[in-house]
C-alpha cells in the first residue's frame, strides 16, 4: 500500500492535535506535488511521533520524493511506524525485506511483517503473503494457504489478487478445480481493468472448459478489452477467433467491447 492519502486516513481519527496541523498540511502540500514540503511537514510531524506520518515519510524516501532517494532512510521509519501497528508500514517494510531494499534482504522478515498486516485487513499485505506461500519464500510453500490468502485479498477487490485466484481455480491448485469460479474470478479482475485477467478471460471463452461453454463473441470483446491496452498476442488471438465466427458475431462483439471501453474510460 503506498497511497499516502490512505496512511494518513488509517490514524486519522486517533491523531493528536500536536501535529493534526503538520499532518494535514503535508497531504495538502503532497496532492499539490509539493513534495519538499509535504516532507517538511511530515518531518516534523514523525519527529513528535506521528505514526501515519513516520509511515508517510517512509514513502517519500523510499521514492525519492521531496528529499534524496534514501532506502535506509525509508526502512527507519516504515520500522518506527510498523513497530506501533501501522498496517501500511508493514506491508511497505515486508516489501523492502523481500527486495533487500535499505536493508538486507530477508523473505522471513518479509512473510513477518506481511503477515501483521495482512491480519489487519490489507489487501496488498495479503496478496503479497499469498504470493510467498505460493512460492515457498520464507515460509513453507503451500498452495492452500496460498489460496487463501489470495482470496481475502480478492473479497477486498485486489486485481491480481482475483486474477492469480482465477488461475488456481482453473488449474487446480491449492482449491478444487472449478472452471466457474476460475471465470468469476477472472471476470471480477478483468472489470477491474487487470489486462491478463482478460486475455484469460479470451483464452477460455475461445476454448471453453467444463462447465463454461464455448463463446467467440465473449471471447472477441476480452481479447479486443485486452489488445487496447496493448496486448499484441490478445490481437493476433482476436483475428484468429473471427475465422470461426459469422459476421453477426462479430458486429455483437465489437459492440460489446465499445460499450464496455466506453463505460470503463
Amino acid at each position: 500500500m503506498r497511497i499516502l492519502t490512505a496512511i494518513l486516513m488509517i490514524a486519522g481519527c486517533s491523531i493528536g492535535s500536536a501535529f493534526a496541523d503538520d499532518l494535514e498540511d503535508g497531504l495538502k502540500l503532497y496532492q499539490a506535488n509539493n513534495y519538499a514540503g509535504a516532507a517538511d511537514s511530515w518531518t516534523k510531524a514523525a519527529q513528535q511521533g506521528s505514526v501515519p506520518a513516520q509511515a508517510a515519510l517512509g514513502i517519500l524516501y523510499e521514492k525519492g520524493q521531496g528529499v534524496a532517494q534514501d532506502s535506509q532512510q525509508a526502512v527507519f521509519w516504515y520500522q518506527k511506524a510498523a513497530e506501533q501497528g501501522n498496517a501500511a508500514a508493514q506491508t511497505n517494510l515486508g516489501f523492502m525485506y523481500e527486495r533487500g531494499q535499505g536493508v538486507l534482504q530477508d523473505n522471513a522478515q518479509a512473510v513477518a511483517w506481511y503477515r501483521k498486516a495482512a491480519d489487519q485487513g490489507i489487501a496488498e499485505a495479503q496478496f503479497n503473503l499469498g504470493r510467498m506461500y505460493q512460492t515457498g519464500q520464507g515460509v513453507a510453500q503451500d498452495a492452500k494457504q496460498a489460496a487463501s490468502w489470495f482470496r481475502k485479498a480478492a473479497e477486498q477487490g485486489h486485481p491480481r489478487a482475483q486474477s492469480t485466484l482465477a488461475l488456481m481455480f482453473e488449474t487446480g491448485q491449492g482449491v478444487a478445480q472449478d472452471a466457474k469460479q476460475a471465470v468469476s474470478w477472472y471476470q471480477k479482475a478483468a472489470e477491474a481493468g487487470d489486462s491478463f485477467a482478460q486475455f484469460d478471460l479470451g483464452r477460455i471463452y475461445e476454448a471453453g472448459k467444463k462447465g463454461v461453454p464455448i463463446d467467440f463473441v465473449e471471447a472477441h470483446k476480452w481479447w479486443s478489452i485486452a489488445a487496447s491496452s496493448g496486448d499484441d498476442q490478445a490481437r493476433r488471438n482476436r483475428t484468429l477467433v473471427e475465422r470461426l465466427m459469422k459476421p453477426e458475431q462479430i458486429t455483437e462483439a465489437k459492440r460489446r467491447t465499445s460499450e464496455w471501453l466506453n463505460a470503463h474510460k
